[in-house]
């Protein structure tokens, strides 16, 4: 286990790295934000200067390896359009972004699993059709659309829930949070129901597949010779081992939820990670981006690393495969 660990780790580093490195090269051509900050009417000495003092006026490595070592440290330079650091402003918007893909995440199992299940278990049923027919449009609608009917339906027309922002939050040490108020489960619902859809849709349809899978297997046919009941073969013995590639896929996908709330953030005016991004790139603000790429990477990179370890801990045959390799 800690020889996993420690490759884990070592791969974990190269993709940092790696990420690191290509970001900040592609970055480095979205534009010039000298004329972002200055405009077109600025003179080449105010231009001069102004590169001078941002240090872009500095070979290519020599601005990497002050953004990697910065970057080591939680620093990430000075934001151009706001003049603010960004680990700053990075760390005022991560409560936000975390939280609605949080939520999404929860109501995306909690709802998908038991639909998945019920469609494999219930197939051919009217309510098992209807749930399949529910899954594609929640897969083939985009983001954006959704939002904005949920929009239309529910705070225009219906006025049950408000349109945009985070609501009441409350201090929680260097936390923000929304969840402990009601105002911010009111203006959470809507971002969390549009973010949730399609990675709910993803998980049913995971979960159905795999089920039937399951269930024609030869250890099913046994169990059911052996007289268990239909719950206990269910959900003692299919759903287990159902659970075990959606566990991954799961994992991954909330990892997605949280580099992919930038259109949700947008169409809800949520104060998140991903409306700052959004805002880095209409200025060609390079810190600012980078920095969430890199940020997005390292979520990613955790997320797959506990992936890895919960399915070594749930899964007995790796743990027969590693001891027979040894």
């Amino acid at each position: 286990m800690f020889a996993f660990i420690l490759r884990r780790l070592a791969q974990a580093v190269v993709v940092m790295v790696s990420v690191a490195l290509i970001a900040f090269m592609l970055f480095q051509y979205v534009g010039d934000p000298v004329v972002f900050l200055l405009g077109q009417d600025a003179t080449p000495e105010q231009v001069r200067e102004l590169r001078a003092g941002l240090g872009l006026d500095q070979p290519f490595v020599v601005q990497f390896w002050h953004f990697l070592a910065n970057a080591v440290q939680g620093e990430f330079g000075i934001s151009l359009r706001q003049g603010a650091k960004v680990s700053r402003l990075i760390g005022e918007r991560l409560p936000a972004t975390l939280e609605l893909a949080l939520v999404a995440g929860v109501l995306a199992l909690v709802v998908g699993i038991p639909m998945g299940v019920y469609a494999a278990l219930k197939r051919g049923t009217f309510v098992s059709q209807l749930f399949m027919t529910i899954s594609l449009l929640g897969v083939s609608l985009p983001t954006f659309l959704i939002g904005i009917l949920l929009i239309l339906v529910f705070a225009v027309q219906l006025g049950w829930f408000p349109s945009f922002g985070r609501g009441d939050v409350v201090q929680v040490g260097w936390w923000t949070t929304g969840l402990l108020t009601p105002k911010g489960w009111l203006h959470i619902t809507l971002p969390a129901i549009t973010l949730a859809i399609f990675q709910l849709t993803l998980i049913m349809r995971l979960v159905r597949a795999e089920m039937l899978e399951v269930l024609r297997t030869d250890y099913i046919k046994f169990a059911r010779a052996r007289g268990l009941t239909n719950r206990a073969v269910h959900f003692g013995h299919a759903l287990k081992n159902t659970l075990v590639p959606v566990m991954t896929i799961t994992g991954l996908q909330l990892g997605g939820l949280i580099a992919f709330a930038i259109i949700t953030e947008t169409v809800f005016q949520w104060p998140g990670m991903g409306l700052l991004f959004i805002q880095a790139v209409t200025f060609a603000d390079i810190p600012v981006m980078a920095a969430y790429l890199c940020l997005i990477a390292l979520i990613f990179v955790i997320i797959n690393l506990i992936v890895d370890l919960l399915y070594f801990a749930v899964d007995p045959r790796l743990r027969v495969e590693k001891a027979g390799g040894h």
